[in-house]
């Protein structure tokens, strides 16, 4: 991806949020050079990959086949230091953008719909060599437990959201408008918990076309 597209796309996450009163935390609002200068009390963040992430997942046309987002908090498997057993992710969907078919090996998570478009999340069981299984899927929705048959597509209104439990391979994209999504979730590890089911680069190579408006959450300096 381009740095000016980057750039773009935190601007319009930026405005979505704003116009659904979703306040970020501060430090989704640093300067990128101001990161050069934050001590170890900052290490939460650097550690545990807080802030933001745009990714095309290598396909070169992020519009048709992306994600952006901010993770908020997040614990960490890895280190005892971070005791938190939970994460929260706010989303954002172009109309019509997908999020490609994938499942979380440990992690169960709610995708709640904030504001914006519907969200259709397209829904399967996996076996266990990773392919689609022919078999209903059972979520709860909302407190409302849902049978569903393999390959359907549930619809999210705004309020809505559905319980993903791990195994449970699913997609989405936005109708009627960009959608803006929540996540909560157990402890969230992008570099070992995600399984899709063509294999993608979860991670973009970046052109640096012009200076950052904001560091991803794999940038920051140590």
């Amino acid at each position: 991806m381009k740095r000016s597209e980057i750039n773009a796309v935190i601007k319009d996450f930026e405005a979505l949020a704003a116009k659904y009163r979703f306040a970020l935390p501060p430090f989704c609002a640093f300067e990128p050079d101001s990161w050069n200068n934050l001590g170890a009390d900052y290490d939460e963040i650097r550690e545990n990959m807080l802030g933001w992430d745009v990714t095309d997942y290598g396909g070169g046309d992020f519009r048709a086949l992306g994600l952006s987002l901010v993770t908020i908090r997040n614990g960490n498997l890895n280190n005892p230091k971070y005791p938190k057993t939970y994460a929260e992710k706010l989303i954002m969907s172009y109309d019509n953008q997908l999020s490609p078919m994938h499942y979380h090996y440990k992690k169960m998570e709610d995708i709640i719909n904030r504001g914006g478009g519907d969200l259709m999340i397209k829904l399967y069981n996996s076996t266990p060599d990773g392919a689609f299984a022919d078999t209903d899927v059972e979520v709860s929705s909302d407190g409302r437990r849902l049978r569903l048959p393999a390959g359907h597509v549930l619809r999210l209104a705004p309020g809505q959201s559905v319980t993903l439990q791990p195994g449970l391979y699913h997609e989405w994209r936005a109708e009627g408008g960009s959608c803006l999504i929540g996540e909560v979730s157990q402890i969230n590890d992008d570099n070992t918990d995600n399984r899709f089911y063509k294999p993608l680069a979860r991670f973009s190579g970046i052109e640096e076309d012009e200076r950052p408006y904001r560091l991803l959450c794999n940038e920051y300096p140590r």
